[in-house]
């Protein structure tokens, strides 16, 4: 099996060093980047499979390359934060991250979540614990008009529209797909998204939510399929049916 490639966009050459080091002794192939402008050059080539990408960058800094990656619907994305910037974490998660390590951090931490992250990405795990089929980049979901390509990371509107999705928006919308009509918690998305040992704040699945409510926007704000239940948490009010 070939090796995953990451890009690890961190400016403290010792941190750096130490980390792209660890990694390859993983077994992985790691790119360096010291800033905003070598993270883009590096991903002008194809065959990244993940970014870890610290928010304090010089020049263009990590949530603006986050953004521009996402934009160009790229690869998965671990934000690495320092202590205390609360703030960042909410942002990248709404501007596209999957996933973000607090510094200072366990380095067995990091590679849980490098390797939570790539079997996701690869289709390898889904939530809920079944091994996709072979041909899984055939499957589709079909719900409310709209055709969900779970690992292609899409959905295609009724009117054809292609809408890219983030990996973790990918997890949670699968996960309310699995439990259609069924109201799950803010904490039983969690578990179902990334598990209960990498949690998330209530505050960050909100923000997801959001996020996937605008996505899948229609031109009745009223009849957007995932619903609100007041205290409860969120649940996706329609049928569905898999091609």
């Amino acid at each position: 099996m070939q090796a995953a490639h990451l890009l690890l966009v961190e400016d403290d050459a010792e941190i750096r060093g130490t980390l792209a080091e660890f990694l390859r002794g993983k077994g992985y192939v790691v790119d360096e980047a010291e800033s905003g402008e070598q993270a883009m050059a590096h991903l002008e080539s194809p065959g990244i499979d993940l970014v870890l990408l610290d928010v304090m960058l010089p020049g263009i800094d990590g949530l603006e390359v986050c953004r521009r990656i996402r934009a160009k619907g790229g690869p998965r994305i671990i934000m690495l934060t320092a202590l205390g910037e609360a703030t960042d974490k909410v942002v990248g998660l709404e501007i596209g991250a999957d996933d973000y390590v607090t510094k200072p951090f366990d380095l067995r931490e990091l590679l849980a979540r490098v390797r939570a992250m790539l079997r996701r990405a690869a289709g390898e795990a889904t939530p809920g614990g079944s091994a996709p089929a072979a041909d899984s980049g055939d499957v589709v979901l079909r719900f409310a008009g709209f055709s969900f390509f779970p690992y292609r990371r899409f959905v295609r509107s009724a009117a054809g529209v292609r809408i890219l999705l983030t990996g973790t928006e990918t997890d949670l919308l699968l996960a309310l797909c699995k439990h259609p009509r069924q109201v799950l918690s803010r904490d039983e998305l969690i578990a179902l998204t990334r598990g209960e040992a990498f949690p998330i704040s209530a505050r960050s699945v909100d923000l997801l939510v959001s996020r996937l409510r605008r996505k899948l926007a229609t031109n009745d704000p009223l009849d957007n399929p995932i619903r609100t239940v007041r205290a409860d948490g969120y649940v996706l009010h329609a049928d569905v049916a898999q091609a």
